[in-house]
């Protein structure tokens, strides 16, 4: 029997957030979504927004339902002054817009002097099957290769990139609560996820926090909880009051990250990021979270909440990123659909 090819085995890694990109990837979401239930109408401009950002440092590529959306979201961002030079729609129609979670994960190597790139194509289903259908966001990966005319690579299992996070030097930090969940991939233990993600990322070193925080659908996506901000460098989210359900969570994953060491057997410098407290929207909490930023060429794009805390957190994170901007962007109407930028986004690298 001949071996199985793998990304891994061809010498691919997937590169980290930090790294050149080329591009970021978007989906926009729909009115006729259900990500943002009654709240629909401000969600546009945060878009608006943050793209306004990002094309400053890089191109822009969002993904549309059909023709119409695309004459419609052009129109928009142009109101809002967002330079379109850099900006680019594809008709490749998505139900919701989680690009983190649906979209392509770019997988690259270095041979011969130059880079080459690939697209890894993980199973979607919606976190756990919750939000049927999800047949055309399962697809965006399929089309993005096709569109850079990429290898596509298709391990065959379940996988969200909000439920990764990697340091781009062998080093992947997930969660067993969304990766051990049986509603992604109840036949593999794990042992067998942990070497699908050896095989189709170019790590070698896997670490696992342990639950995520109250008001997340994902079944605790580590990009709410802890995120590499250099190789050697982890920020993670702490809540301080006591009485908080998301207090012994979060002091559970920080104590195991105190023990963590990376793939070369060092301990990782720990910066701990505030929470913006209990946020509630029509009786629901949400999963709000300095944490899920989005490395940009230059920029490092916060969400914020409204909340004393804003200020802490942007503060915290200018100083961890000295080479880039520190932005804060209001992400409270973008929380509605329970998730935030980094959500949103998928990097492209160089």
């Amino acid at each position: 029997m001949s071996e199985v090819v793998t990304p891994a085995g061809l010498g691919y890694r997937m590169p980290a957030e930090w790294e050149p990109h080329l591009a970021t990837w978007l989906t926009w979401p729909r009115p006729e979504g259900i990500s943002f239930p009654g709240r629909y109408t401000p969600v546009p401009d945060v878009y608006a927004e943050f793209i306004r950002h990002l094309v400053t440092g890089e191109e822009v590529h969002i993904n549309v339902w059909n023709r119409a959306a695309e004459e419609w979201v052009r129109g928009l961002l142009t109101e809002r002054s967002v330079p379109m030079e850099r900006v680019f729609l594809h008709h490749f129609p998505a139900y919701e817009p989680w690009c983190r979670d649906h979209g392509p994960i770019f997988v690259a190597r270095d041979r011969e002097g130059h880079r080459e790139r690939a697209v890894v194509d993980w199973g979607y289903n919606a976190w756990g099957d919750k939000y049927p259908p999800y047949d055309l966001d399962d697809a965006i990966p399929r089309h993005v290769a096709a569109l850079r005319q990429l290898p596509l690579f298709q391990p065959g299992i379940v996988m969200e990139g909000g439920s990764i996070e990697v340091n781009g030097c062998g080093t992947l930090l997930t969660t067993e609560a969304c990766l051990l969940n049986p509603n992604r991939n109840p036949h593999l233990d794990r042992a067998a996820i942990e070497q699908h993600l050896r095989d189709a990322l170019g790590v070698s070193n896997i670490l696992w926090l342990g639950d995520g925080i109250e008001g997340d659908d994902t079944d605790g996506h580590v990009d709410d909880l802890a995120r590499f901000l250099n190789p050697g460098t982890i920020a993670t989210l702490v809540e301080e009051d006591p009485s908080d359900p998301n207090h012994p969570i979060l002091q559970e994953n920080l104590r195991r990250l105190g023990a963590m060491t990376d793939q070369d057997g060092q301990p990782f410098r720990i910066v701990t990021l505030p929470t913006p407290g209990r946020i509630e929207m029509e009786d629901q909490r949400v999963p709000a979270s300095y944490a899920n930023f989005y490395i940009a060429n230059g920029q490092v794009l916060v969400p914020t909440f409204r909340h004393a805390n804003d200020a802490r957190a942007l503060e915290i994170l200018q100083a961890e990123f000295p080479e880039r901007k520190v932005i804060g962007i209001d992400s409270t109407d973008l929380i509605w659909g329970l998730g935030s930028f980094h959500c949103i986004s998928q990097q492209e690298p160089r």
